[in-house]
């Protein structure tokens, strides 16, 4: 089979397609025949310097078709199609998954929608939930046209946000001003414009902030709180608050991550998912696809998502 490796750290460069054996699925893995595959935000980070033992594969979020479970596995059948989060060689033909991470497709349900839709989706849904969210409340997203947070800025409005703005960077602002506003969001605002006097442009501060960027972007994203306000952190970009940014104002700073609740609240995970393919039969979030590549141009996927132009989710189609 094919997968993509890096036997350095550095840029998009690095990827190399490979040639390898077809793995045997283990205790409780599924091997699927590979059809789609998310490219995310921090897969491209470890990429330029994530501290893993070289040469390393790209984990992902995959969908395909289960071509042969292993030992101990129940609930999954040869002939599924399934999605889910694969932490070694997901950049592949076929891919291992462990049930414990494995959702079913619906019928009639692509692969590229179902990559685009699930993980991120919850992830946006946990961010949003861990906000203890009440009717009416006002929510920033930032990073909000990437393929989590596009899905964040229609589940905010989905479920009961009073206003939605939409944070993005500079660059593609303008395309991406009306690609969010499609998606629901009264108001789209650059990274450089929102604390002090600009915010009343965008009607102020707001209850509840979702940041997915991190780093220099965590001070503004706090002082767009509104006192009492609450800001979620689930980027892997790192960064730091000060403490008396948040007493000044009564504001809280929130962790959020997927894999916490995976591990701890499988039972709340499958309900978050439940609600995502119900509001996605129902036509109330609808995952978008920046570009769908063949597996060889995994290079050109990550340069997309390092250039932050993208309007949804990238996918490679390793078919």
């Amino acid at each position: 089979m094919r997968r993509v490796r890096y036997h350095q750290n550095g840029g998009p460069e690095v990827l190399r397609l490979e040639e390898t054996d077809v793995p045997r699925p283990g205790p409780g893995e599924l091997l699927l025949r590979t059809e789609a595959v998310g490219v995310t935000l921090p897969v491209v980070r470890k990429v330029r310097g994530g501290g893993l033992p070289l040469p390393a594969s790209l984990g992902g979020e995959v969908a395909g078709e289960v071509v042969a479970t292993g030992p101990g596995v129940t609930g999954f059948a040869v002939g599924d199609r399934v999605t889910g989060l694969c932490f070694a060689d997901g950049y592949a033909d076929h891919s291992l998954l462990n049930t414990a991470m494995a959702s079913p497709v619906p019928d009639g349900v692509s692969a590229t929608d179902a990559v685009a839709l699930v993980r991120c989706g919850l992830v946006a849904r946990g961010a949003y939930a861990a906000a203890r969210p009440a009717a009416g409340e006002s929510v920033l997203v930032t990073a909000a046209a990437s393929g989590a947070g596009h899905l964040a800025v229609q589940l905010a409005r989905a479920l009961g946000a009073g206003r939605v703005v939409a944070a993005v960077s500079s660059a593609a602002a303008e395309a991406k001003a009306g690609f969010l506003r499609e998606l629901g969001a009264d108001h789209v605002v650059t990274y450089d414009n929102l604390a002090g006097e600009e915010a009343g442009r965008w009607g102020g501060p707001v209850d509840i902030v979702l940041d997915a960027v991190g780093g220099d972007l965590l001070s503004p994203a706090v002082a767009a709180l509104a006192p009492g306000g609450r800001l979620v952190a689930y980027s892997s970009g790192g960064g730091t608050i000060e403490a008396y940014d948040l007493l000044v104002g009564a504001k809280s700073a929130i962790g959020f991550q997927m894999a916490l609740i995976a591990r701890h609240q499988p039972e709340l995970m499958e309900q978050w998912r439940q609600e995502l393919w119900e509001l996605f039969a129902a036509g109330r979030l609808r995952p978008r696809v920046h570009a769908e590549l063949p597996l060889e141009a995994a290079a050109q996927a990550h340069e997309i998502i390092e250039s932050r132009v993208n309007l949804g989710k990238v996918v490679l189609r390793p078919a």
